[in-house]
């Protein structure tokens, strides 16, 4: 058994859930994708993924409402509604087909629905902090939202430098790296050390082994948030990796819930879903 010292994970390897440490996924999709096959994809096959493996609420951005803007981030809003205490949605920002006006009063209508904003420089072709982007990012930041960004070492669109300069634009933006600049981790752990309202996001890192360690070491577990990109890969690997790295259960439990719970504090929906359940005191 690995780490057999380890109460959490002896738990999770006799597969039993740990309803005390609740799991909160800031970094998932929905949907079908197209040229692969992902069993898992719609909300039902997703919730019963988040069932098995212990994982309370999930912050997710739909395939369709990235790549298809058209539809006006309808599906996000639908999903959510249908199942509000296990789902929050990021508003999908494409700066190739952006209507910030339109877009701003959407998601001001439906604040219940949305936690922050999520994009793809490197997919859309628009570096981060390119002026099409502009209008949301200063919302975020007067709102104190999220902003969810694919991120990648060597990128000039969402790389390491593009990201510190939208730290140092945007203060008041809670910003999660998604894939932590992968391959750039230690420049990723620095910059977590160095900007508080910086997060680094596992999401693709737990292909590298020994990135958590660095991670943790150098930032510190509190700047860690635990991702999958469900329905890509699945949670029960992420925990397992989670609990199978050289860190303590309390540095565990600060990446399962305690980071998210204490970003995600300021919102008023989640109080509610808190209140009602399933959470640690």
């Amino acid at each position: 058994m690995i780490n057999p010292d380890s109460e959490l994970a002896v738990r999770f390897w006799e597969g039993r859930k740990f309803l005390d440490c609740p799991v909160i996924d800031f970094h998932a999709h929905m949907g079908e994708w197209r040229g692969i096959y992902l069993p898992r994809c719609s909300q039902e096959g997703m919730l019963r993924t988040m069932d098995r493996a212990g994982v309370r609420l999930l912050l997710f951005c739909g395939h369709e409402d990235l790549f298809a803007p058209g539809t006006r981030n309808s599906f996000n809003i639908e999903r959510v509604h249908r199942n509000p205490d296990r789902f929050r949605a990021y508003f999908a920002v494409n700066p190739n087909y952006s209507d910030p006006e339109e877009d701003l009063k959407l998601f001001q209508e439906n604040r219940e629905v949305f936690a922050g904003f999520k994009t793809l420089p490197d997919y859309f072709g628009y570096p981060l902090t390119h002026e099409r982007y502009r209008p949301y990012w200063e919302f975020a930041d007067s709102e104190g939202l999220l902003v969810l960004c694919h991120t990648w070492g060597g990128s000039d669109r969402d790389g390491p430098e593009e990201a510190e300069k939208f730290l140092r634009k945007y203060p008041g933006v809670t910003f999660i790296a998604g894939h932590s600049f992968h391959g750039e981790w230690e420049r990723a752990a620095e910059m977590a050390k160095d900007y508080p309202q910086l997060y680094l996001d596992l999401c693709a890192v737990m292909d590298d082994r020994g990135v958590l360690e660095l991670f943790v070491e150098r930032a510190g577990s509190e700047k860690v948030l635990f991702g999958t990109d469900l329905p890509w890969f699945d949670p029960h690997y992420y925990i397992g990796a989670i609990l199978s790295a050289d860190i303590s259960d309390e540095e565990r439990r600060d990446i399962f819930y305690r980071n998210g719970a204490k970003i995600l504090s300021k919102f008023d929906w989640f109080g509610r879903i808190r209140k009602e359940g399933w959470w640690p005191s």
